[in-house]
């Protein structure tokens, strides 16, 4: 996996465990001094080789150099993160943010629903660094705080008539001010998962890519919300997408934006982001949903009951 940095993602092997810990090592020797010190430090080659045969590791590498790692645990629902390392001279440049999407990512594939993870309290700054990747305190622990985050529910949907139903059923939750980021390959579905959620929340249509008019309001022919339908894969910036007004039908709508992943979550503090994929059989029509609330607004909202009857 690549994101524009080059950072490639994949999983640990046992032979991977000695560079793991050296990279371990150097990560949380760089960080200040606490009392006590952090385990980490103490870590051996067993410990890293026992852990990794308990539950997947994931490593980040830059022109096929180990710059980052992690340790993972599964408690259940619970995903556990440890041992979060990045090479002093690598940090800033987005390395830990990729491993936790991909950690998350495999931790959704074996049946988690949550990330959990310490956080020492002598580092607020990395306190505020998680919480602004969508984590928040869920209770004190002797050495911190035990930080966590709904991890994405995982659907997957073998035809367009279910992914209509999908969208359906994504209807029922949503609600008037709700913004909803729909991303996906060309003909990966968005649209019909969009046309299931105009069903669902029987407004007028037809329900149809709006590509060349940007948006389009369809109005609800009962008492429920809007549903503004954009399409952002021609705008080439977040400041195009807000000419296009609709925080003038923001309250009153359900806001759906295809292609519109960095660029309209600046529309509310709270968003639901979709993923839809492609498998990677080109002669397998299913599609993978991730479905991933952010904010207050989608905080207890269980996500990964959709997949179920489908």
């Amino acid at each position: 996996m690549n994101n524009p940095e080059q950072v490639d993602l994949r999983i640990a092997e046992a032979a991977d465990a000695p560079a793991m810990l050296h990279v371990i090592h150097e990560a949380f020797g760089a960080r200040p001094a606490v009392d006590p010190p952090a385990a980490a430090l103490s870590d051996s080659l067993t410990d890293i080789e026992s852990r990794l045969a308990e539950a997947p590791g994931v490593i980040a590498e830059v022109d096929g150099r180990m710059v980052g790692c992690l340790l993972t645990s599964l408690d259940g629902e619970v995903g556990g993160l440890h041992r979060v390392s990045v090479l002093p001279g690598q940090r800033t440049h987005g390395v830990a943010a990729e491993m936790v999407r991909g950690a998350g990512e495999v931790l959704v594939e074996l049946g988690a629903r949550r990330l959990e993870l310490l956080c020492r309290k002598e580092f607020p700054e990395t306190r505020a660094w998680w919480t602004n990747h969508g984590f928040r305190v869920l209770r004190e622990a002797p050495l911190g705080h035990v930080m966590g985050a709904d991890l994405p529910a995982l659907v997957d949907v073998p035809t367009g008539e279910q992914m209509q139903d999908l969208g359906r059923r994504l209807a029922g939750l949503l609600r008037a001010g709700d913004v909803v980021v729909a991303s996906g390959d060309l003909g990966a579905g968005k649209t019909t998962l969009t046309q299931g959620i105009g069903a669902g929340l029987d407004v007028d249509g037809p329900v149809i890519s709006p590509t060349f008019v940007l948006s389009r309001v369809h109005h609800s022919r009962g008492q429920g919300p809007d549903l503004v339908h954009v399409d952002a894969y021609r705008l080439g910036s977040e400041a195009e997408l807000f000419d296009l007004d609709l925080d003038q039908t923001l309250p009153d709508a359900v806001t759906l934006v295809e292609w519109g992943a960095g660029l309209a979550e600046g529309l509310s503090n709270s968003v639901l982001q979709i993923d839809i994929r492609r498998s990677l059989d080109p002669e397998d029509e299913t599609r993978t949903v991730y479905l991933q609330g952010t904010g207050e607004r989608w905080h207890g909202v269980d996500l990964h009951t959709l997949g179920e009857e489908l």
